[in-house]
Formats: C-alpha cells, structure tokens, sequence
C-alpha cells in the first residue's frame, strides 16, 4: 500500500519501526491542522514552530505505543500540541521579567530606600557565602544565571535553585516583616 493511501495506524506502525518516510507522511497528512492549533495556544511564529517540532517528535517517539481512538491520529497529535503549549508558556512565564519604565530608575544613592530595606540585606547576610554571592549577582546585580555559574564555577541548576531558595527566604522575610 502506498503512502498516500496507508491509514494513519500502518503509519504509525511504519513510524514505530523507524521509518522516517512514515512519519514524512504524517506529518504532510496532519501539520496544517496541529500548526492552526498551536497559534491560538502560543504567541508568536517560532513558538508554534517549536510546538509543532515537539509534538511530532513526541509522535516519533512514541509511535510504538499510541493507542488510537478511531481512525485518526490527529486527535492525539492535537492533545500532544497542547500539552506541549501548555508546558512552554509555564516555562515562558516562568521566567519572564518585567521591565520597568526608564522614569522610576534611579540615579543617585537612595539612603532613605536602604535603611527601609535594611532587613532584605541582614536576611542576605544570613545566607551562606556562595548563596550570599549568587542573591548580590543575580538579585541584586542583574547577573544572568550563566554568567554567575561561569563565574562561581557551579552549574546553572545549582545558580537555579540557589536563587530559588533564597527568593523564599526573602519572601518570608517579608511577610514577618509587614506583620
């Protein structure tokens, strides 16, 4: 049976034996369909695009055991599109930042915000050193993540998670503070 005419499962079957032409032919058969799909669940070009890859490499990948519930695979590419949506706009907002407006910067020494924030300061004090390091270089420097694991030869999850804990810790900071 040629390819145009194989039915989704013997393509899926085809796909769980490691024939790329298979997959080639999925994709032709269903990407305008989960492309659509992915637009109204991200913003932009190169995230859909990201959606898309993902979603038919989860397919390639999973051929073998995907069950279907008629005919169609599309259903569950459409699932796997938004599942795959779903989990990089978590990652995007995830870490996201706002900007602020060049009007509320400021350019002198605030001494009056310091001694109000004195508190933030002596909580940072009680870090470890390398936590202390990473809160001055990534919360209060700006640093990037990789540029504070190059710098303090550790990897970018330990920057991660140091950054993470010590956010907690300032928050809670924070809420014994207003009380």
């Amino acid at each position: 049976m040629s390819g145009a005419e194989a039915t989704d499962a013997e393509l899926l079957e085809r796909a769980a034996a490691d024939d790329r032409s298979a997959l080639a032919l999925l994709l032709r058969r269903h990407s305008a369909a989960v492309s659509r799909y992915a637009w109204a669940l991200v913003g932009n070009q190169a995230d859909v695009e990201e959606v898309v890859q993902d979603t038919f490499l989860t397919c390639w990948r999973k051929a073998g055991g995907i069950l279907l519930p008629g005919q169609s695979v599309l259903p569950w590419l459409l699932v796997t599109c938004r599942n795959v949506s779903m989990n990089l706009n978590r990652a995007r907002f995830r870490y996201s930042t706002d900007q602020l407006s060049d009007d509320i910067l400021v350019t002198e020494p605030d001494n009056d915000a310091r001694q109000r924030l004195r508190w933030v300061l002596d909580e940072i004090a009680r870090l470890t050193p390398t936590d202390q390091r990473v809160s001055e270089m990534c919360l209060i420097e700006g640093r990037s993540y990789s540029e504070a694991a190059d710098e303090l030869g550790i990897s970018i999850g330990a920057v991660r998670q140091r950054v993470s804990r010590s956010r907690a810790r300032l928050r809670r900071a924070v809420t014994e503070n207003e009380e």
